[in-house]
């Protein structure tokens, strides 16, 4: 831990150089990449000098101890040491936490993607709470939420719904949530009060800039429009306004109709197609370092089975974390701090291990 911390001071102390230099200051892009690392390597730096001073005084203390023959001032200097000790002990955990590698999507703006599974009508049912759960914690972080795209049922459900948030750390708290969720309770088409069991796949994927994701639009991507269809305002669907993108390379189709123009469609198209291609990306990454990839808890994989809602219990159970809690109705009104704080120090829990060992 300690060469790594060696080698950080010396990096920064290198950045803080270049940022004094005239012909790095007259390149923006450079200038923002360097500024940027400073930001993230001087909260480690600032530690490590706090620790480095801490083991100075500790040396002091303890030459102090051998040489010192006043009963007082040993008694003063052996309750110093204790108290040095226990704060060298609390800087080098916080230091340990500082050195987890970032992930470079935390502060980026998220898209989710909810799809009824098995279940029937009560999957899209659930489907829209599960949504509406999303948004009202959303609400209470004060960030901007904005439909994508949805496939709604006759009874209020939807079969699937995209939508994007933007706000503060959103990928970062959010994606811990990609996985299958499931509900078990009585169906309000249920006559013999039978539980029955049905699920949702979440899926949450970092929104992916230009920068991120490199299209050749020209060579790269089929451009179908069409009218929309079904219910909708007046011109919805009776204009060529829907966009149908295909991803040549990839195979992956985005559709989007929502809107009355062909732009905001295409837009939206864009960013959803942008959001899946940045996913399929990392997994590929994810499979190549197998051997090295961190604990389950924050993978977002769209097929482990995550929670449960047991409406009979008013119980919610994250099996990774084999945490339960008995707040069923405010859960679905967005509180997800419980569930989202405890996956966070369990994912910082695994990844220590690597900076330890």
């Amino acid at each position: 831990m300690f060469d790594k911390l060696k080698d950080i001071q010396n990096k920064f102390i290198d950045v803080e150089k270049s940022l004094s230099d005239p012909a790095q200051i007259s390149n923006p892009q450079r200038l923002q990449e360097l500024s940027k690392t400073h930001a993230e390597l001087s909260p480690i730096v600032t530690a490590y000098k706090d620790y480095q001073q801490l083991e100075t005084a500790i040396e002091e203390t303890e030459s102090l101890l051998t040489e010192e023959n006043d009963p007082e001032m040993v008694e003063l200097a052996q309750e110093e040491l204790v108290d040095l000790e226990q704060q060298i002990d609390a800087l080098t955990e916080s230091i340990k936490l500082l050195l987890i590698p970032k992930d470079p999507n935390d502060e980026k703006n998220v898209i989710i993607e909810i799809r009824a599974g098995t279940g029937g009508e009560e999957a899209s049912l659930f489907a829209a709470e599960v949504f509406r759960m999303y948004t009202r914690y959303a609400e209470r972080k004060g960030w901007k939420v904005d439909m994508l795209s949805a496939n709604a049922t006759g009874l209020k459900g939807f079969k699937e719904v995209v939508f994007s948030v933007e706000g503060k750390s959103a990928y970062r708290l959010l994606k811990y949530e990609g996985g299958i969720h499931r509900v078990q309770r009585i169906p309000t088409t249920e006559t013999s009060g039978r539980i029955h069991t049905s699920a949702v796949t979440v899926a949450v994927l970092p929104e992916a800039e230009e920068v991120d994701i490199q299209i050749d639009e020209a060579t790269e991507l089929r451009i179908d429009t069409y009218r929309s269809s079904g219910p909708g305002g007046q011109s919805v669907n009776t204009t060529d306004s829907a966009i149908r993108i295909t991803h040549i390379p990839t195979g992956l189709v985005v559709t989007q109709q929502d809107e009355k123009s062909q732009h905001k469609n295409r837009s939206k198209a864009m960013k959803i197609l942008r959001a899946r291609l940045q996913e399929r990306k990392q997994a590929e990454l994810d499979s190549e370092r197998a051997e090295t990839r961190r604990s389950m808890v924050g993978s977002g994989d769209r097929s482990e089975k995550i929670r449960t809602y047991n409406f009979p219990q008013s119980r919610v159970t994250d099996h990774r974390i084999q945490f339960s809690s008995y707040q069923l109705d405010g859960t679905l009104d967005g509180e997800l701090d419980p569930f989202i704080e405890r996956l966070t120090t369990a994912d910082q829990v695994e990844m220590l291990k690597n900076v330890e060992s």
